[in-house]
């Protein structure tokens, strides 16, 4: 049974979904979903001797939106993940586990705030250690300054991409959903869009939608949407040069801590940080990597699209720490 909590922290208020007794383990959505994201693995780790707790993200579904762009910086997110540690796990430490966005808050609040996490997992989102300069930078000299269209460059001006989500929530979701899917052919994200695109732009919206999010689930998604917009979901992606700064004074340290990684093979993020031997260089800034998985024809939603292989892999370890 899963029982909706708010979450009064110092600074913001949270809602989580939680179900279980035991050791605190703490999911970690990414964009644009949802604690319901969770929903495959939540009974299992609870059933495992766990508390699993799936938060809303600030900016989503039952949590406080602030308006302001630097409310959505690394710092801040953080300090949500430790502060719904503190509250629910009071002098103890928590296990993290993060999905896109959610991995490298996961994996950052892991090297940042050592004295809250025992141990973290991400999904999707490798950990190759502390920036050495802006990913804004990054985009701009490989995309933008080859009139390339990038999603992170277009997500930039406040208001453009909030337009467009918002137009209709349903056929966004859908669209990108499905996009950026392991179901999705080669070539549905199109690649000679220009820096005059959008986002939705070329991007088909597949009849039926794949079996893994039923109506019903989209259903979820779509309501969550309509009511609180996408302002601050976008605002994530318009803090690089803050995290950037953030992130620099940590330099020299790694993550200490026990970890797991799980990736999709058919995932565009993968394939947007290059080719080389993730696995290798995430053990360099990750000694205790015990597992490294990349699912086979997975796309980028990896615990909704492969519940049951992700659960198979996180229980055990789990288990193990």
């Amino acid at each position: 049974m899963t029982d909706f909590q708010t979450l009064a922290l110092p600074h913001i208020t949270l809602r989580a979904a939680v179900q279980g007794t035991g050791p605190l383990v703490v999911l970690v959505h990414g964009f644009p979903e949802s604690w319901y994201s969770w929903r495959h693995q939540m009974g299992p780790i609870a059933q495992a001797g766990f508390t699993a707790c799936a938060i809303d993200v600030r900016g989503y579904g039952g949590s406080d939106k602030p308006q302001a762009i630097s409310a959505y910086a690394m710092e801040h997110m953080v300090a949500d993940v430790a502060g719904v540690i503190e509250l629910l796990s009071p002098n103890q430490k928590a296990i993290l586990i993060g999905h896109d966005w959610g991995a490298p808050i996961v994996w950052n609040s892991a090297l940042t705030r050592p004295d809250r996490v025992r141990a973290v997992a991400g999904l999707s989102v490798p950990y190759l250690g502390v920036p050495t300069r802006s990913f804004r930078e990054v985009f701009e000299e490989v995309f933008t300054s080859r009139g390339k269209f990038f999603y992170q460059a277009y997500f930039q001006k406040p208001g453009v991409a909030e337009a467009e989500l918002e137009a209709n929530p349903r056929d966004s979701l859908r669209r990108f959903y499905y996009a950026i899917s392991g179901d999705a052919p080669d070539g549905t994200w199109p690649s000679d869009k220009t820096t005059a695109s959008t986002l939705l732009e070329g991007l088909p919206d597949p009849d039926p939608f794949p079996a893994w999010l039923t109506d019903a689930d989209l259903d979820y998604f779509t309501h969550e949407f309509e009511a609180s917009g996408f302002r601050g979901p976008l605002n994530r992606y318009r803090n690089h040069d803050e995290d950037f700064a953030y992130l620099s004074q940590f330099k020299g340290r790694g993550i200490e801590q026990p970890a797991l990684f799980i990736g999709g093979e058919r995932d565009l993020v993968l394939s947007m940080l290059g080719r080389g031997d993730l696995v290798a260089m995430m053990k360099a800034e990750i000694p205790d990597l015990r597992g490294a998985d990349i699912l086979p024809g997975c796309g980028h939603w990896t615990q909704q699209e492969r519940p049951d292989e992700v659960t198979a892999r996180l229980i055990p370890w789990l288990k193990g720490l």
